[in-house]
């Protein structure tokens, strides 16, 4: 029972780190190239937009990490809980952080299918100019952005490095939420083998 306490702590600690690396992450998708007014005039993309790494690998995961966390530390009024009570907790916090981590996992995924939100140019052959705000890379169907760099600063016209923005953080949001898949079932598994433990202790 010890060791399961003490995997808890650890995987609350860790779940909470997640968390913290996860809203950070989606906050600076909000300011491309450390610019506010893109924000302020609106022109940010509907995936950074939706805030996935704020609320689903932020705020439930963070949640969930603090639920764990007290279990572990038996804090509370998760100190005289049973091991019945304790492991429907556990379902309940795994769950909690799951979900929110599901969501960031499928959010970053296709916000990496689509390509960034930005300025490109969409006048046929160059004839005269016609610039709009938009997903150029949605619809390109021989050449994926992510394999060929030629298209990452060739492209998107403002903001400046549109590109290296966009797949830099949503590839780490991408990483996070699935570390953070990773560390929930293993607390599903830790809490599993602790209730088991406890019973055979009786």
């Amino acid at each position: 029972m010890a060791c399961s306490r003490t995997c808890s702590r650890i995987l609350g600690l860790s779940l909470g780190t997640t968390a913290l690396f996860a809203a950070v992450a989606n906050t600076l998708l909000l300011f491309p190239n450390w610019d506010v007014t893109y924000l302020l005039r609106g022109l940010i993309g509907r995936h950074a937009m939706l805030g996935s790494g704020l609320w689903g690998g932020g705020l439930m995961v963070l949640i969930a990490a603090t639920l764990i966390s007290l279990m572990g530390w038996r804090y509370g009024c998760f100190s005289k809980i049973g091991p019945c009570r304790r492991m429907l907790t556990a379902l309940l916090s795994s769950g909690l952080a799951l979900l929110g981590a599901f969501i960031c996992f499928i959010t970053s995924g296709v916000a990496l299918k689509d390509g960034p939100f930005c300025m490109f140019d969409v006048s046929p052959f160059n004839q005269t100019q016609a610039w709009e705000h938009g997903y150029p890379f949605k619809d390109l169907h021989n050449r994926n952005y992510l394999y060929d760099h030629s298209l990452w600063n060739s492209v998107c016209l403002e903001p400046s490095k549109a590109v290296i923005w966009h797949v830099c953080f949503f590839s780490t949001l991408l990483c996070i939420s699935l570390l953070q898949i990773l560390l929930v079932v293993i607390h599903f598994i830790n809490s599993f083998l602790g209730l088991f433990c406890s019973l055979c202790e009786k």
